[in-house]
């Protein structure tokens, strides 16, 4: 696998730059002025006007952000939604039991009737957008500490909030670029009946687990659909049977003449977060510090959990989503770790801020940037071993329910206890409630082995002042008996007990209670801003906005575009091949097959398992107008779209704005990317859109699904 990937790596080195993928997370609004021209070139054939529209119907109205961290499109005029099985996946498992696993068997509804309403699923349509930066930039000036500007600027967003969600229609985000020195207006619109309609098995969906992540060739059907329900006018509406299938404004035209090396390929989404102007130090510290800590702390996890959930499959499904995503960023950050290093990424950020620093010490430009690169250096510097410590301390915070459980609950109960009759009864049943769902979807045994264990760790690995709270438990180093005491003296060990609280409330007794303690000495450490750093943070967070402020007037960085920052983003580039792999059977290395699939399969494997129906058709060869000019079934394919977490279930579209695949991963070579962008390696791994169909057309029989679709062939 190493000497592949080097092998990869010189290949793709050696590339002319006219091969190159284009850089860049852009704003739709802007497409006409910065971008359309290239993008024209390289076979787009919609106008701007046709991709960002305020007053028409345009490409934007399909693009959805699907439940707060995902991206899917709308692609019937009934409102169904297409997003990645991973996306689903926690609506899937909560929607699952024992007796009817959707998860591991799959779900397909046969009619509206049958379609599934998770508890809480959202979905976010994008209205508009619009430049308020001078507005906001006018109310600060040189003269304000970190902190005064700050309030001002918030006390301006909120007004420009305010204006514009016509009283509660609309949810209205005002979010910072470019570090602060640009500031955008966002306009949504929420509908949060979303129903499940149909999702593969996870041997299907998730094929290849772990080991596969981030990895090509790929073969994993990693997409869900879901319904868009609304009141009888088409507004945003609770959950009720009187709800019917949304009315889309615009959807999504599905294209299954399939994909070309070379061929245009357009991703909108809501990419998560980039670091692209992160300084070198701070690449540096995340290399060193921070993402070992993560990896470190995440795989503790990922085996504690990983223990009980192989036992029983009830726990299996308990603990299903919040395990895949602890697995992922295990890997995303090892990874991360690895490219940093493999491509010297702090180093050629070095190179560049030498080259600031002459300029900022130039005469015009010493007294507001002449301080910019060693105010950075100092702060992070002085932070490194915090950040370590914050990494582990963090996934405890993730991983562990009890961590954060009895201070969440506790803070109620504070109020709780200092309020008037009146106000107890108000509060009453909202505590009970906040109750009841905290104390459903764990198991306790393993949450308790895994507090100890994270404890354990923390406490064994961090260089930094520990909470006083687990200051004698680390003595003794026994925090097995130390979780297993505590557990038997709090109030908030079962969900009984934290409800008898309500009955005979005590101050003294939540004050005093081991969990609540803990719980709070823990997060109290996270937030916690030690006095020693309070200036050096000032001065860099200062100094940063001037870092990337001076960048772009100096034109000594070639980024053009801000940071993700779960925005709607779109990004342009081509279907583009890696070099040829053993390991794909297809003819070019741009695309997988079925076959290949097939020849991953390994029986009752956690990872490599396919369902026996997959098996008998696969013998058939019943491909349909689905397979590609060879007689294939295509299955993934790459382009060298620029993407990050967040665009997980994006569309991805030919040059018509037609659906061709569905975005799901990156590659591991190009894990840097989210700090710097690597043209020869970067590659997006998408669904070919001909695999969807299939599944559900022919393995799972439910082409009344496909018969909603507008089909270009």
């Amino acid at each position: 696998m190493k000497k592949t990937k080097l092998i990869l790596i010189a290949f793709l080195i050696s590339l002319p730059t006219s091969f190159f993928a284009n850089e860049g997370m852009w704003f739709l609004m802007h497409i006409d002025r910065l971008n359309q021209r290239d993008m024209q070139k390289m076979g787009l054939q919609l106008t701007a006007e046709e991709i960002y529209s305020i007053n028409n119907q345009s490409l934007k109205d399909a693009i959805v952000q699907f439940n707060g961290g995902c991206t899917a499109s709308i692609i019937s005029e009934n409102g169904l939604v297409l997003t990645n099985h991973h996306c689903g996946y926690n609506a899937i498992a909560e929607l699952s039991t024992a007796e009817q696993n959707h998860l591991k068997n799959g779900f397909w509804a046969k009619s509206l009737s049958e379609e599934l309403k998770p508890e809480r699923l959202y979905v976010r349509f994008f209205v508009r957008m619009d430049d308020v930066s001078n507005r906001i930039l006018s109310q600060v000036n040189d003269s304000m500490t970190e902190e005064e500007r700050e309030a001002a600027i918030n006390k301006e967003i909120a007004k420009i909030e305010q204006e514009n969600n016509e009283g509660g229609k609309y949810t209205v985000s005002v979010r910072s670029f470019f570090q602060g020195n640009e500031y955008y207006y966002f306009v949504y619109e929420d509908y949060t009946d979303v129903r499940l309609v149909g999702t593969p098995s996870d041997k299907i969906g998730k094929f290849g687990g772990d080991t596969d992540n981030w990895e090509w060739p790929r073969h994993t059907g990693d997409f869900s659909i879901f319904r868009v329900y609304a009141d009888a006018n088409g507004n945003p509406a609770q959950y009720s049977t009187s709800n019917v299938p949304l009315k889309s404004k615009y959807h999504l035209p599905v294209n299954i003449s399939g994909v070309e090396e070379n061929d245009f390929a357009m991703i909108l989404g809501y990419p998560g977060r980039t670091n692209r102007w992160m300084p070198a130090e701070g690449i540096e510290q995340n290399v060193n510090y921070a993402y070992p800590a993560w990896v470190e702390g995440s795989k503790l996890s990922m085996d504690v959990m990983k223990k009980y959930m192989d036992k029983d499959e009830s726990i299996n499904l308990m603990y299903a989503s919040k395990y895949a995503g602890i697995a992922n960023y295990w890997k995303n950050r090892q990874g991360m770790i690895d490219a940093l290093t493999a491509h010297k990424t702090a180093e050629t950020k070095r190179k560049v801020e030498k080259n600031f620093d002459k300029w900022a010490n130039k005469k015009p430009n010493k007294e507001t940037y002449g301080d910019v690169i060693s105010n950075i250096n100092n702060y992070y510097n002085l932070t490194n071993e915090k950040a370590k410590h914050d990494n582990y301390l963090r996934i405890m915070l993730r991983s562990s329910t009890f961590s954060m459980l009895p201070y969440r609950i506790g803070k109620g109960f504070e109020a709780y206890i200092e309020a008037n009759e009146a106000k107890r009864k108000e509060l009453l049943p909202e505590l009970t409630k906040f109750i009841e769902n905290s104390y459903k979807d764990f198991h306790l045994p393993l949450e308790k082995e895994m507090l100890a264990a994270q404890l354990e760790l923390y406490t064994s690995k961090s260089n930094y002042d520990l909470p006083e709270v687990v200051l004698n438990v680390s003595e003794s180093n026994d925090f097995n008996s130390f979780i297993d005491t505590i557990f038997k003296l709090s109030l908030f060990s079962s969900k009984e007990r934290a409800e008898a609280f309500l009955k005979y409330p005590d101050a003294n007794l939540l004050a005093n209670d081991p969990l609540y303690k803990l719980s709070s000495g823990l997060l109290e450490k996270y937030r916690e801003q030690p006095e020693h750093i309070k200036q050096p943070l000032e001065d860099y967070q200062k100094s940063f906005r001037l870092l990337v402020d001076g960048l772009r007037k100096s034109e000594l960085s070639n980024i053009k575009y801000p940071d993700a920052n779960s925005t709607l983003r779109l990004t342009y580039g081509k279907v583009r091949a890696l070099p040829k792999d053993p390991r794909n059977d297809a003819a070019v290395n741009n695309y997988t097959t079925f076959k290949g699939l097939i020849n991953k399969y390994k029986p009752n494997d956690d990872e490599f398992d396919l369902p026996q129906g997959i098996l008998d058709i696969y013998n058939k060869k019943d491909y349909g107008r689905y397979a590609n000019s060879k007689g294939e079934l295509p299955v993934n394919f790459l382009s060298d779209n620029d993407i990050t977490g967040g665009n997980s279930g994006s569309p991805v579209l030919n040059g018509k704005g037609e659906l061709i695949g569905l975005a799901f991963d990156g590659n591991i070579e190009a894990m840097a990317g989210d700090v710097i962008f690597d043209s020869n390696l970067q590659r997006t791994i998408n669904v070919d859109i001909r695999f969807v169909l299939w599944l559900i057309d022919k393995y799972a029989k439910s082409s009344h699904i496909v018969d909603e679709l507008s089909i270009v062939e």
